[in-house]
């Protein structure tokens, strides 16, 4: 199943809820984490409520303490002490286009050294066509709670064969280069096999260098194809995430009809992974009872749809400090079933556990 309206609407609100530690809420039965460790039960607290239509949550890491919020139809709103600030960070609603599912303002990520830089990054989809993808950079103005529209400047466009599968995702890793995860374009089962093609940032992470000062962008010198193709072979990557620690990289890619899936990669790659989408659903063939699987980087944890489940979202590694027995578990959900998954890793190739 793609990801749906209701995913857009409600889940991204699910982990709002998850993955602000000081929320959570942790059973401590199982003592502190390690490897042979049971995992541990988990109850939910709600932080924050009245969003309309919540996508993203990002920290800005500026000592602030601030955290902000994405809302479908282009505004980012800031939580700052526990309370939503009135004014809006970001109202740039007339230039997204958000009707549509799967369309709106979808991923933000701030720079490292944002207090300084005082820019950040959007990813939304526009008023062209039939909703194209657009990432752009933004200012923020003297009062340091409000960004300056006048400020936009286009990073990066995408045109976008449908309405869904837009990916969104934003992300700047350890290397302080920005990643961006795009679907496949959308429709079902890739008619255009956009996930295989290399001649599309359809289906693909992508990454950029935008912080070296060259307009728009520098495609770094490490990049596997060349230009700005990191991995491909997704159907719509909608939330990925580093582990701030092992600097490893986790993304949660939206199954078709059958498997959803955890896809791993280790901060030792140097790129260039095909992750199998259209080959393979999961670590299973797509549509054919044979295929070869040789050259894909299969992934790490699945499940299927038999028990209620429907469309994944991934979350993050937890590396806080006010619960031990959650240190090094990566966080994930489903929207349909609500049930909340943990993977710990248990040996040098990445190969997870699942709870």
């Amino acid at each position: 199943m793609g990801f749906s309206a209701r995913l857009m609407m409600v889940s991204c609100m699910f982990f709002l809820v998850l993955f602000l530690w000081l929320a959570l809420e942790v059973a401590d039965a199982a003592g502190p984490a390690h490897a042979a460790a049971p995992f541990p039960s988990i109850t939910l607290k709600k932080y924050a409520s009245g969003f309309d239509e919540p996508t993203d949550i990002a920290n800005g890491a500026d000592g602030s303490g601030r955290l902000f919020i994405l809302e479908k139809s282009g505004r980012v709103r800031i939580i700052r002490d526990g309370k939503i600030l009135p004014a809006p960070f970001l109202e740039i609603e007339k230039l997204v286009k958000s009707s549509g599912s799967e369309q709106g303002l979808l991923g933000i990520a701030f720079p490292p050294g944002f207090k300084q830089k005082g820019h950040f990054y959007v990813n939304y989809t526009d008023h062209s066509g039939i909703g194209n993808s657009t990432v752009a950079r933004y200012g923020v103005g003297a009062n340091g709670d409000i960004a300056e529209p006048s400020t936009a400047q286009i990073i990066l466009r995408v045109t976008q064969p449908f309405r869904n599968h837009n990916g969104g995702q934003l992300a700047f890793g350890p290397d302080g280069f920005l990643y961006i995860g795009f679907g496949d374009g959308g429709s079902a089962g890739d008619p255009r096999n956009n996930g295989q093609r290399l001649d599309t940032f359809l289906g693909k992470m992508l990454r950029l260098d935008v912080e070296s000062g060259v307009s728009p962008y520098r495609i770094p010198p490490g990049n596997p194809f060349r230009n700005e193709i990191w991995a491909y072979g997704l159907r719509n990557p909608w939330r990925f995430s580093f582990d701030r620690e092992t600097k490893d990289l986790y993304i949660a890619d939206v199954g078709q009809d059958l498997y959803e899936e955890v896809d791993f990669q280790p901060a030792a790659s140097k790129g260039g992974e095909n992750y199998g989408w259209r080959i393979t659903e999961g670590s299973h063939c797509f549509k054919k009872k044979d295929c070869s699987k040789k050259g894909l980087t299969l992934p790490v944890a699945e499940y299927d749809h038999s028990e209620g489940d429907c469309s994944i979202t991934g979350g993050f590694v937890y590396r806080g400090k006010e619960s031990p027995s959650l240190v090094g578990i990566y966080f994930y959900g489903d929207y349909c079933s609500g049930r909340i998954w943990g993977l710990r890793r248990t040996g040098a190739s990445g190969r997870k556990s699942c709870s």
